[in-house]
């Protein structure tokens, strides 16, 4: 294997994802359009899906969990009356209902998807089932009984009515949500199914859509300083984590991957930090009274 071509560069470009690209072709761009040697992206969207899609380069992929991790908000739009294969208006129509709820028939069945609740991933998703994912099976036209997760939903509320046939809503849920799973529980719990319109995530994390790019911004300014100067500093993907400071003789044994000298206020023991030097971010690890035991170490 050759050494993979490209710039050392690191930090994160968060982009407007259109619809119709997988979040895969966009990291692909982005890499070609800076040159870079290493990039990766924190928490897919579909295909059909628009919003925020934080990229992220070189030593910043290794903050990606962190980001996967965070709290996310969705904007989406369900279509009441007919369930599909997918979840959503890319699939087949399965089934099909006459019945149109209330608002107050959706805001009374609202609560039961609030709070820590288990979710059953759609049949085309990215879940693995012994080893294949769900989406390759299900476009062999197999059924799966997908196992329940959970996930935290923080926030799940009705934004509008356009007509009888379709609702707005805002939702703002931990790790491992699908907007599609919601549409199509709640169309089920209100006895008129449904399936997701569109969907739009408007922020995750530390990233927000009104910091975002377009992939046309990127594609005018690709291989250009411009592109470089629009590049956001690594640490932003660790915001949930609390900073520490290392001393200089604890930089040298962080960047070696040993426990090193940090000074800290208000940590507690066990508490995972990150540690910086002269502004730069070091490490990510452990708090050990007095010193950070790194599980990741950047080397900048």
């Amino acid at each position: 294997m050759g050494r993979k071509k490209g710039r050392d560069i690191s930090g994160w470009i968060v982009i407007d994802k259109p619809a119709g690209v997988t979040s895969t072709a966009v990291v692909s761009k982005l890499r070609w359009a800076l040159d870079a040697k290493k990039a990766g992206h924190a928490g897919t969207l579909d295909p059909a899906a628009t919003g925020v899609l934080a990229v992220a380069f070189g030593e910043a992929t290794k903050t990606v969990p962190y980001v996967t991790d965070a709290m996310k908000c969705y904007r989406f739009l369900v279509r009441f009356g007919a369930a599909t294969t997918t979840d959503d208006a890319e699939g087949e129509v399965i089934e099909t209902s006459a019945a149109r709820p209330s608002d107050a028939e959706i805001e009374a069945a609202l609560p039961a998807f609030r709070g820590d609740i288990q979710q059953v991933p759609p049949q085309f998703s990215a879940v693995k089932v012994d080893g294949e994912r769900a989406y390759d099976l299900a476009r062999e036209g197999e059924r799966m009984e997908l196992a329940a997760r959970p996930l935290f939903v923080e926030s799940l509320i009705l934004i509008g009515r356009p007509d009888a046939d379709t609702a707005e809503f805002e939702m703002v849920c931990g790790k491992g949500g699908y907007v599609r799973s919601i549409a199509r529980d709640l169309g089920r719990a209100l006895g008129c199914l449904g399936h997701v319109q569109w969907l739009r995530r408007e922020w995750a994390g530390p990233f927000s859509v009104t910091d975002a790019q377009t992939l046309e911004t990127v594609e005018r300014l690709a291989r250009t300083p411009e592109l470089d100067a629009l590049v956001q500093p690594l640490e932003i993907g660790l915001e949930d984590l609390t900073e520490v400071r290392a001393t200089a003789e604890g930089a040298v044994r962080l960047s070696h991957g040993n426990p090193g000298m940090v000074i800290a206020t208000g940590v507690e023991f066990g508490e995972e930090v990150w540690a910086s030097y002269e502004g730069r971010p070091v490490a990510v690890g452990r708090y050990m009274g007095g010193e950070l035991h790194p599980a990741r170490v950047f080397n900048l």
